[in-house]
């Protein structure tokens, strides 16, 4: 693999029963064309000696106890941290993230983490209950607050019998997104403007009509797009979620203001992304009292909201356009014909009203359409999820490009 040529890779490997697949990723890495040196913790040293990192790398092993892997220098940690050219820690143990989200450096591998300025990354392993424990999602966000690169986890059978998300990547499937580090982000340059959250439709001065949205997928999407070099501006209905980093952030209410503000600003932007939930119809008119309760039946008259997404499509030299479906039923067709009735490029559609997945869960999963062509992102956190689907608008986008 050509960007891995000549690079310098730390590998920290810590105390998880995946240690076995370090084992084969530091021989991968060497075929790619990298040099490795290793990092083990000691609860890393109970799961896969030294003596076997040593021999597939060709490098002394640092870490482990003091009698395996005794410290060459009293700054050992800078000189590491100056070599790396990045870092990965493979397998990445609830514990060590925990301690990595903190910024602990109570032994050799955070220490190195904390001082070394290279691009950091984590291939979390554990169990599926672990891996979706609130804690443990807490320090995942912090993490990526802070930059730190996050390579899975994926999903399947675990080494404990349970089914789920919480094993770590492949060796192969972790040098491919390592070798990522080193390319060009991917919308480097490019200008995206995303919607996210709910709209809402004031009745009166305390009711409104509106749907179903925490607005989280939407908040991913905008913090992925950054990630991947965008230039973003999120458009956001009311929500209870912090600004993300590094976006430029505008607040609407309703679903008028919000194609007003989109309007403003899709005739210089790159790529258009609508995760919001619009509300479809708003009251024909707002009355401005509270109306009272009795035991009369209570009509409203309801009219069309803009259609944001399909007015965007429509501009003439428009940008590249991504909706999204939320379906309850026979979502490949429903969400095909909106891809077309709307002329838009990508649509990303989910089934809603699954268990643990999609409005106010912090997961999801989606089925990405495009002409002639369609693609699965698994169930997984809405952070990993919103990352796989930037990569795949990139891909998609500069090959219409």
């Amino acid at each position: 693999m050509e960007q891995m040529g000549g690079k310098h890779i730390l590998l920290g490997v810590t105390g998880g029963i995946a240690a076995y697949k370090s084992a084969e990723l530091v021989r991968r890495l060497r075929e790619a064309g990298a040099e490795v040196r290793v990092v083990l913790t000691r609860a890393g040293a109970e799961f896969v000696t030294p003596l076997t990192f040593q021999a597939l790398s060709g490098q002394t092993v640092f870490g482990g106890s003091p009698e395996q892997a005794a410290p060459e220098s009293a700054m050992e940690h800078i000189e590491l941290a100056r070599w790396a050219d990045a870092i990965l820690v493979a397998p990445a143990t609830a514990h060590t993230l925990a301690r990595l989200s903190h910024g602990l450096a109570d032994d050799l591998l955070t220490t190195i983490c904390l001082a070394s300025d290279a691009p950091l990354a984590v291939a979390p392993a554990m169990n599926r209950r672990m891996w979706n424990n609130k804690i443990t999602q807490s320090n995942i966000d912090r993490l990526r607050t802070c930059g730190v690169h996050l390579f899975g986890p994926a999903e399947g059978e675990q080494a404990c019998g349970e089914w789920g998300a919480g094993r770590m990547l492949e060796p192969e499937v972790l040098i491919q997104r390592l070798a990522g580090l080193f390319k060009t982000p991917l919308l480097a340059g490019l200008r995206i403007v995303v919607t996210a959250g709910p709209t809402l439709e004031d009745i009166d001065p305390v009711r409104y009509l509106g749907n179903r949205s925490s607005g989280k997928m939407g908040y991913a999407v905008a913090s992925a797009a950054v990630g991947a070099g965008a230039e973003v501006v999120l458009v956001s209905g009311v929500t209870s979620l912090a600004r993300p980093d590094g976006v430029a952030f505008v607040k609407v209410r309703s679903a008028g203001e919000m194609h007003n503000e989109v309007m403003r600003r899709v005739t210089n932007c790159d790529i258009f992304i609508a995760a919001a939930a619009v509300a479809d119809y708003r009251p024909a008119a707002r009355i401005d009292r509270k109306i009272k309760k009795n035991d009369a039946p209570l009509a409203l008259e309801l009219v069309p909201n803009p259609d944001i997404l399909a007015e965007v499509a429509r501009l003439a030299n428009g940008p590249f356009c991504v909706g999204f479906a939320a379906e309850t039923e026979r979502l490949a067709e429903h969400a095909e014909a909106k891809r077309v009735a709307k002329g838009v490029d990508m649509i990303a559609a989910n089934q809603v009203g699954r268990p643990g997945i999609g409005f106010e869960s912090d997961e999801n999963a989606l089925e990405v359409f495009w002409s002639g062509g369609r693609a699965t992102l698994p169930r997984s956190s809405k952070t990993e999820v919103a990352h796989r689907l930037i990569e795949l608008i990139g891909q998609r986008y500069n090959s219409a490009s």
